[in-house]
């Protein structure tokens, strides 16, 4: 049987793909990987379909043992002397994540998929809700689907690894923009990654934004990549496993690409939001 087992999970590891679009009416979230353009690549590189599952490892140390014959990828946050290309695992073999030197996620693909039970057409792990397959821990055996097709021999990798430092990223208008006082003050500071972030989304610190209407907000729907202001002036930047709705109002938008280099800031980092070119 095609398998591998985790010998150690690191800080965080999660099974992710492309999430559980279209169920918001019923009160469940997309999810899917932080950094989807990263967990594509992974796939890609394996030669997967773009929908099948992966891992995805938060700050590195995981260890994975293959059971059988593999071939395998990383992506994302570099932390494993082969990034960015397949290599073959074989059988009672070993991959280890270091700690990455930048980025927070780093994606393992396996050719021909995690093959874990699905849960409503997905095999993510969403955090906020606790759908999809328990967060990963030592011993667990994770299944391996069939391969399909031949592996790339050449191909490149279009994905930058993520930055370290300051990162800037084009903001929209949101639908309670106008519910602040200056709203130029969202690109006009700079925003420090707080450690209380995480898959729901990025807490940032920085001077607080004032509003300019202290009304009550009827809850409205939440997407990936909004920044909704609480009332503490500290905006969060929804990432991969938002709430289905929220009632604090939304200053913008995150340009939906670049919510995937968001996905890979830590705490400590700094940033910043320009205008996006309408």
């Amino acid at each position: 049987m095609r398998t591998l087992t985790v010998l150690a999970p690191g800080p965080l590891t999660t099974v992710q793909d492309r999430g559980r679009p279209g169920q918001g009416a019923l009160g469940i979230g997309r999810s899917g990987a932080c950094d989807r353009a990263a967990a594509a690549l992974a796939n890609r590189l394996v030669g997967n379909a773009p929908d099948a599952a992966v891992l995805e490892a938060t700050l590195g140390g995981l260890v994975l043992r293959a059971d059988a014959d593999l071939v395998v990828t990383t992506t994302g946050a570099r932390c494993s002397a082969v990034h960015n290309a397949p290599l073959t695992l074989r059988a009672g073999r070993e991959l280890r994540l270091g700690r990455p030197d930048a980025g927070l996620r780093t994606y393992v693909a396996v050719r021909g998929g995690v093959a874990v039970e699905p849960v409503l057409g997905s095999r993510s792990t969403d955090l906020l809700s606790g759908l999809g397959p328990p967060v990963l821990l030592a011993g667990a055996v994770l299944p391996v689907g069939s391969a399909a097709g031949p592996v790339p021999g050449v191909d490149v990798a279009p994905v930058p690894d993520p930055p370290g430092g300051e990162v800037t990223v084009r903001v929209l208008p949101g639908p309670r923009a106008d519910w602040f006082a200056d709203p130029a003050a969202l690109t006009g500071t700079a925003w420090e990654v707080t450690g209380e972030s995480n898959r729901i989304g990025l807490r940032l610190a920085g001077v607080p934004l004032e509003r300019s209407r202290t009304g009550e907000l009827p809850s409205e729907g939440m997407v990936r990549g909004a920044l909704q202001v609480p009332p503490s002036g500290q905006p969060v930047l929804f990432l991969a496993d938002p709430p289905v709705t929220g009632g604090y109002p939304v200053i913008g938008y995150v340009a939906d690409d670049d919510v995937d280099c968001c996905g890979q800031l830590r705490p400590g980092q700094t940033l910043r939001f320009r205008a996006a070119a309408r």
